[in-house]
């Protein structure tokens, strides 16, 4: 059964949220990791390039929301790779060297074939704090794990809390963390179009975005610029 409702609650991501996200980014002088479906791309090229162009890292997201690796056969696995990598290759003139599955839900053989396909790194690692190399039959990848602490669905929609908590819990945590000197982490602010890019949500994450560029005890960087750090001292 269609459902209008959550048809125009998600299209909300790409008529608005991340327009706005954009500009909150750009306040702050902050480049970030986008993840992009390629049926974005294929369905809105303008403002996928647009995105790239403005300097941010363009990750690859899959093909499509609901088609999770994992559940998929291999030829449609390896099909769904091509595509999304095609598209988003078309679109911003830059092959993407990073990938994310949806829900970071990757298929037994989809690391192998990101591998074959060029991609240096992959996000879908829950298993770590740190970079680490995988090693597989088709070549070389760098995992890079990913922080699900701060996810601005699981904070707003799971849990009912308000952005001001958002800023409240990244800034807790940071601090705390920062008093461990014998402790490295990696800690993702991850916000959604359709949710966070709404004015209160991005509010807040333009705020986070601007407080940590005012700050010299972290690095505010990218994923592929963790790989090209790694990858200078393997």
């Amino acid at each position: 059964m269609f459902d209008p409702n959550a048809d125009s609650y998600g299209r909300y991501g790409a008529n608005a949220g991340i327009h706005r996200l954009m500009r909150m980014l750009d306040r702050a002088g902050v480049r970030a990791n986008v993840f992009a479906s390629g049926v974005l791309a294929e369905r809105d090229p303008t403002q996928v390039k647009a995105v790239s162009d403005a300097g941010h890292e363009i990750v690859a997201h899959g093909y499509a929301q609901d088609l999770i690796p994992a559940t998929l056969t291999a030829e449609a696995d390896e099909d769904y790779i091509q595509r999304t990598t095609d598209l988003l290759t078309q679109v911003t003139g830059t092959r993407p060297k990073g990938w994310i599955s949806p829900r970071a839900t990757a298929g037994v053989e989809t690391r192998r074939r990101l591998a074959k396909h060029g991609y240096e790194w992959q996000g879908d690692a829950l298993d770590a704090d740190l970079p680490y190399v995988e090693e597989l039959p088709d070549g070389e990848l760098l995992a890079i794990p990913l922080c699900t602490d701060f996810n601005d669905l699981s904070h707003s929609m799971r849990f009912g809390r308000t952005p001001q908590q958002f800023i409240e819990n990244f800034e807790e945590c940071l601090e705390a963390l920062l008093k461990l000197r014998d402790d490295t982490v990696i800690l993702d602010v991850l916000v959604h179009t359709h949710c966070y890019g709404r004015p209160a949500g991005a509010w807040a994450y333009g705020e986070l975005a601007r407080r940590c560029a005012e700050r010299d005890d972290i690095w505010l960087t990218t994923r592929g610029q963790i790989a090209e750090q790694v990858r200078q001292h393997l």
